[in-house]
């Protein structure tokens, strides 16, 4: 896979029609415009097809996303996203001010870093297959921590100087971009989203661009 990779002339995006940080990617492809290939793998169906050696041998990680674009490989979906910013910088996804950076910045990570990881695939899995741990408390696991870190989100949310429309102003950023497939994930699980109203607000009104609909899990080739 590697050869294949180091050859391509376009762009290719390693995918998971549920995954969360592919997603991200794939809002942020369309937001800029950018043509791309979709190569699904499905994180279920033979024990894991991202974890192949062919997978592997491309992103020692075995985590989707990967993008090769132009022969280079980019892994970490924040990375991929401000790789594509700063290759494409129109239209932006990003303010201009250093401040106001950090600020969209930081509500993305917040999510992608604190809230994401302890509710994706491979921790689950890990609860069930290693820590035997059943369903009922899996899924309470899962909405303590999706609702403990919503709950810090609607506080910056609903009392920051930015918010408007979306988390910064009335212009798409990075932390819609995180934040959509976010409030997605949670609906999936049935996590109460009563107490988020800004959260949820943004996130609904952003998932009804047209960038975000086409990027949604129900709309990809290899959806269920």
């Amino acid at each position: 896979m590697n050869d294949a990779a180091s050859s391509q002339a376009g762009t290719a995006l390693y995918d998971y029609f549920r995954s969360s940080a592919a997603f991200r990617v794939r809002i942020a492809l369309n937001i800029k415009g950018l043509p791309y290939e979709q190569r699904p793998l499905h994180l279920l169906r033979n024990g894991g097809e991202h974890l192949s050696d062919a997978y592997r041998a491309l992103n020692p990680q075995a985590l989707i996303p990967a993008l090769v674009d132009e022969g280079e490989v980019h892994t970490q979906s924040l990375a991929i996203i401000e790789y594509l910013e700063d290759k494409h910088p129109q239209p932006p996804i990003m303010p201009w001010h250093p401040s106001d950076r950090a600020y969209v910045r930081s509500l993305a990570l917040q999510i992608a870093c604190d809230i994401h990881p302890l509710n994706n695939l491979r921790v689950l899995a890990y609860l069930k297959d290693e820590l035997h741990i059943d369903d009922t408390h899996r899924r309470a696991w899962m909405h303590h921590w999706l609702q403990t870190g919503f709950a810090a989100l609607e506080q910056r949310l609903a009392n920051g100087p930015h918010t408007d429309r979306y988390c910064f102003g009335d212009t798409i950023t990075l932390a819609d971009i995180c934040l959509v497939p976010q409030v997605f994930n949670a609906r999936r699980f049935h996590v109460p989203l009563d107490a988020y109203p800004t959260v949820v607000r943004i996130a609904d009104a952003a998932a009804e661009l047209d960038a975000f609909r086409r990027a949604a899990p129900q709309n990809q080739p290899d959806s269920e």
